[in-house]
């Protein structure tokens, strides 16, 4: 199976992203004939006992792999209604979209022990959609001795890369990844750590929210520096790229190790928005040297104190959303698999070995055929 690359031939795929916030999943339908282009998105949030088992399968327990079998089987019907609902929408039939690009969700990500796990189930969605289904796209770098993430940056470069100025774009998840985009050089891009599942967790536990509305919460609260100052001494945040990571480390476990409970939950959450804020401009400042422009996308992007704080991290330079360069913040991930879904149908690389520290670039993804 290959991919035409004949230019006025529609090349329509669908991209599903769902992150480590656990929220739902984006779906992107693009035209990738030349510069990847977004015809509609839509976004579909995870019921509550969805959430429930995913978030339960983050830990060791009884049964363990049959319950993620079934989670697996739930999420491949999840997402094809997503697929569904996106193709209704904008009137396309399935036969005429090239492959769906699914990340899956990922309930383990361990690559220093050869391995990370992601559910979907893909035959399950490829049987339900009638449409090739690309998915299983870290494993493959993980065993050429690389991370397996992040997996945006080549199409970050692809996107957004300007042969005059030296741009980073920074994606504001449950973790945020940053891709550093110099004028000349190669791209690298890491995990820098926590960005929204810190914050999430914490308004969920003492709030019962599943987020706070665009920082307001945090934006009241006071940074209690002793406690930020112990969050920032976590080994993660010195250690240099590449590396990932995930709930797997950053989780409410995590936080609730600190003692946090005896403090103001908006003076928790403006601590943890300020984690986020420093980590992230720490990594530009020192691993993206010469920095001219940085560019949010994710959710995250919609985070006005957030995005205060990371502004205030990156002084001289230039802070904006990615809706600048011509792509809404929401959907930029999304967009990011339907790409390496029809790079992996042309058998072309999608990873980028100073990226996840792999021996070589990799081809990406296993192929179920409708």
């Amino acid at each position: 199976m290959s991919g035409s690359k004949n230019p006025q031939r529609p090349q329509l795929f669908v991209g599903l992203m769902s992150g480590t916030s656990l929220d739902g999943v984006d779906a992107a339908l693009v035209d990738l004939r030349a510069r990847p282009s977004l015809l509609g998105a839509g976004y579909l949030p995870y019921p509550k006992t969805l959430k429930a088992t995913l978030l339960a399968l983050h830990d060791s327990a009884r049964d363990e792999l049959h319950r993620a079998s079934l989670a697996g089987i739930q999420l491949a019907d999840f997402y094809a209604k997503a697929v569904g609902r996106l193709l209704r929408r904008h009137r396309v039939a399935a036969r005429s979209i090239r492959a769906i690009g699914c990340h899956g969700q990922t309930v383990r990500h361990r690559p220093a022990a050869g391995y990370t796990v992601q559910l979907g189930n893909p035959a399950w969605l490829a049987e339900l959609t009638g449409i090739p289904v690309v998915a299983d796209f870290r494993s493959r770098d993980i065993a050429a001795g690389g991370q397996g993430a992040p997996l945006v940056p080549a199409f970050h470069a692809a996107v957004f890369a300007d042969p005059r100025v030296h741009r980073v774009i920074v994606n504001l998840g449950g973790i945020a990844n940053l891709t550093d985009l110099p004028w000349r050089g190669p791209v690298t891009g890491f995990d820098t750590g926590p960005a929204n599942i810190l914050l999430d967790a914490w308004v969920g536990e003492r709030l019962n929210r599943a987020y706070d509305r665009g920082g307001a919460l945090a934006s009241r609260g006071l940074v209690i520096e002793p406690l930020l100052n112990t969050l920032l001494a976590d080994p993660y945040f010195r250690s240099s790229p590449p590396k990932s990571t995930g709930r797997d480390r950053f989780d409410l476990d995590w936080l609730r190790r600190f003692g946090v409970k005896r403090y103001r939950t908006e003076d928790v959450l403006a601590t943890l928005s300020e984690l986020s804020a420093r980590s992230i401009g720490s990594a530009v400042l020192n691993f993206c040297r010469g920095a001219e422009q940085v560019y949010l996308c994710g959710g995250g992007a919609r985070n006005l104190d957030l995005v205060r704080r990371i502004t205030r991290s990156l002084p001289g330079i230039s802070v904006a959303s990615t809706a600048e360069l011509g792509v809404h913040p929401d959907w930029v991930e999304a967009m990011a698999f339907a790409w390496l879904a029809q790079r992996r149908l042309r058998c072309e690389t999608g990873s980028l070995s100073e990226v996840t520290g792999a021996k070589k670039p990799r081809v990406l993804g296993a192929i179920y055929a409708a």
